[in-house]
């Protein structure tokens, strides 16, 4: 049973990191403006703008003058949500 919990914390672990990732990669590429119609930028877009329309939506304030601090919100908050899983599931 404690292999099957180590195995599964891990594979969470390992999908928050990539989740982080896939944020970092879609907000440096806001800066850029690619081809929207580029399907690497879509599946991008895809995976990270409900969760980013989501917290926009939810807390207003973290869009001012034109600076969008979603993506901050969301690596912060799976970070959290990250160590606080590795440290309570795994001693």
């Amino acid at each position: 049973m404690n292999a099957l919990v180590y195995a599964l914390v891990q594979t969470l672990h390992t999908v928050m990191n990539l989740y982080i990732w896939i944020v970092i990669i879609a907000a440096l590429l806001s800066f850029v403006r690619p081809d929207p119609y580029n399907p690497v930028v879509q599946v991008l877009y895809r995976l990270t703008e409900p969760v980013l329309a989501f917290i926009r939506k939810k807390m207003p304030f973290v869009v001012f003058s034109g600076i969008d601090l979603s993506p901050l919100v969301i690596i912060l908050g799976l970070q959290l949500v990250d160590n606080f899983m590795m440290r309570t599931l795994l001693g």
